[in-house]
């Protein structure tokens, strides 16, 4: 690529904005956590700055790679950094970029006309998180570079020799005094990457893990963009489309640029992933308003002006519009404003208007152009409007007069004498058996015990009208308190920690994914804030005389075996909850001082979104092709 078009791009136009002092001691706010989610975000930082160089037309390959000592290496073929000496500072500008907190090209100079990285906290954050990074930076024919230790140079700004080559490398290694794990997960990485190839029609993305014995590398390049995004992920859900052609529509308004690609499938949810300079807007932001607002007005307008419903009928709701949608809506803007360090929402209120005006002219003349794809989307929008008037009626079952009162609360439901939810606690117990013995075991000043009895109602299969009358799921809603849907309330919480506890067998690992599958399509922020958890009992007793030990794997039953002394033992295998009595219940499973609960986490929502439509939903071969992916990483498999 040539380099004379991007000459406003110099070391005058780095500008130094704050020191660097409280990265290290404050981590969190500059990466969102120190977890593995915070370890990607390193990766992230560092591959947003070779996608700006992509958005300024100066880069279109970029290689990552996982390196075996645990490092990563980032490479791109854009114009490297400016080599000269900073004016500023008087330090080199490379140095300037990886040493100084908010300083870079993105600041109101001409290097950057649209980026991603507004906070320009990338280089240096990722360099102070670091046991180590260097950096070698390849721009007009010379190669330079530069070690640091934990943020500190260790081996000075130095030229490594000629080069016809340009662009920049980047390779650290996570501190592991910062980071909880420093491993990282080569499926989140590859979903990132994957989404900004996808976002960037024409750029190349090479993602090579050379950790395992036999390295793994995906190229990821991507000529149909959103488009290609929006088919990747219906086909990773597994799900039939309503329509076989993508729809796409885009405009640009001076230096602001929207496209979105949508396509309808069979499901009864709804996939909406929006993008602001390439950063997932997870949290949304004006873009997102204004195309729901749009969406929702244009397929009204073309309802009622070809009869689908009367003018006097009441419209059809968002809900109703998005029901089984799968979009992409990206923009593109000069200087973008977002909500929070790490960048989840954007806030440009013009954006609402531009993203409004694209989708009520655009989408509006694909419609009258194409009746029998808007005949099969309104059929289906026709469709969830009639099943949420069921639900609207069916709901009332499930409404409580107050936060904290007992009417209307299941009749099968051990309440607990604690009305405060951050003490509180529920116990979703499989079977009659084990929920006598948890009612009996429990605290019951704390502790509430709501037996499970039949089967749970696979929610990823049915329409919202399906769930409010589900006899199993009702008396849920009713105790959990906040409502779903357009009810839900977290503020309505009446129990803090919200436990799922079943049979440690295949029959039981069922009924939890057929709960998850629930609260995570609609009571999702249960999850999102923490109050969903997995109990754990254990799966062996061992016994000698009076002496017991409860064991929780096959390694710790062996241990207690060779500890008791035990001869001649078949280790008693636990096949239910309801084979233990009340005490030992509690003093494995329940009791606070003892018991082991594990968190339910979304680390990655999208992801976890296409492992529910894949394991829950109604295709079997992509479930399969899931099962023999992922066989050699869990046990107890039931095919």
């Amino acid at each position: 690529m040539s380099e004379q078009k991007h000459n406003a791009y110099d070391e005058n136009q780095i500008q130094v904005l704050e020191g660097l002092e409280a990265v290290r001691k404050r981590p969190g706010m500059y990466i969102g956590s120190t977890s593995i989610r915070g370890l990607h975000h390193l990766v992230y930082e560092i591959v947003d700055n070779s996608i700006d160089e992509a958005l300024a037309g100066a880069c279109d390959k970029i290689i990552v790679t996982l390196n075996k000592d645990g490092s990563c290496t980032v490479k791109d073929n854009g114009r490297g950094i400016p080599n000269a000496i900073n004016q500023k500072t008087g330090a080199p500008t490379p140095e300037v970029v990886f040493t100084v907190l908010h300083a870079g090209g993105k600041f109101g100079g001409e290097g950057y006309a649209i980026s991603g990285g507004l906070h320009g906290v990338g280089a240096s954050v990722v360099n102070a998180l670091s046991e180590w990074l260097v950096y070698e930076n390849a721009r007009d024919g010379e190669c330079f570079t530069e070690r640091f230790f934990r943020g500190g140079v260790i081996e000075g700004f130095h030229k490594k020799g000629d080069t016809e080559d340009h662009g920049l490398t980047v390779t650290f290694m996570p501190d592991k005094e910062i980071f909880e794990e420093t491993a990282f997960d080569y499926d989140t990485l590859l979903t990132r990457l994957r989404e900004q190839a996808f976002l960037n029609a024409g750029i190349r993305i090479v993602f090579i893990d050379n950790r395992p014995e036999t390295p793994i590398e995906n190229d990821l390049y991507y000529e149909g963009g959103i488009r290609s995004y929006v088919t990747h992920l219906n086909n990773g859900k597994g799900a039939e489309v309503i329509h076989p052609e993508v729809i796409y529509i885009s405009s640009k308004r001076e230096t602001s640029f929207c496209e979105i690609a949508l396509q309808y499938n069979g499901t009864y949810n709804e996939t909406l992933m929006t993008f602001a300079n390439n950063i997932h807007t997870i949290e949304g932001g004006m873009h997102e308003t204004g195309f729901k607002a749009a969406l929702t007005k244009v397929m009204n307008e073309y309802a009622k002006k070809h009869n689908y419903i009367k003018d006097s009928d009441k419209g059809l709701s968002g809900e109703d519009v998005r029901e089984g949608i799968c979009a992409v809506v990206s923009v593109k803007l000069q200087e973008p404003q977002f909500e929070g360090q790490t960048k989840t929402k954007l806030g440009n209120s013009e954006m609402r208007t531009f993203v409004d005006g694209v989708v009520s002219e655009k989408l509006a003349e694909y419609m009258e152009e194409n009746p029998a794809v808007c005949k099969a989307i309104l059929d289906k929008a026709l469709a969830a409007a009639r099943a949420r008037e069921a639900a609207r009626k069916a709901r009332e079952l499930t409404r409580r007069k107050g936060v904290l009162e007992g009417s209307g609360l299941p009749g099968k439901l051990w309440d607990c004498q604690e009305k405060r939810s951050e003490v509180t606690e529920l116990f979703l117990v499989e079977g009659n058996s084990a929920g006598g013995s948890a009612k009996d075991g429990r605290n019951s000043k704390f502790q509430a015990i709501l037996p499970l009895r039949g089967k749970v109602l696979n929610v990823e299969k049915s329409r919202l009208d399906k769930v409010y009358s589900n006899t199993q799921l009702i008396p849920i809603i009713q105790a959990i308190g906040c409502g779903i849907g357009d009810d839900f309330d977290l503020a309505k919480l009446r129990y803090g920690k919200i436990v799922i506890m079943a049979d440690a067998d295949v029959d039981g690992a069922h009924i939890q994914i057929l709960l998850l599958t629930f609260f995570f399509r609609h009571m999702r922020k249960l999850i999102e804030e923490g109050h969903i958890y997995l109990a754990q009992p254990p799966l062996f007793k061992v016994f000698k005389g009076k002496q017991v030990r409860y064991a929780f794997s096959d390694e710790e039953r062996d241990f207690y075996i060779q500890e008791l002394g035990v001869k001649n033992v078949e280790a008693s295998r636990y096949k239910g909850l309801g084979e233990m009595n009340p005490s030992q219940l509690w003093e494995t499973t329940m009791d606070p001082e003892n018991r082991t609960l594990l968190r339910v986490t979304i680390e990655d929502a999208i992801l976890a979104d296409e492992t529910f439509s894949i394991l829950m939903g109604e295709k079997v071969e992509p479930r399969r092709e899931f099962i023999e992916k992922n066989a050699n990483y869990v046990t107890n498999l039931d095919v």
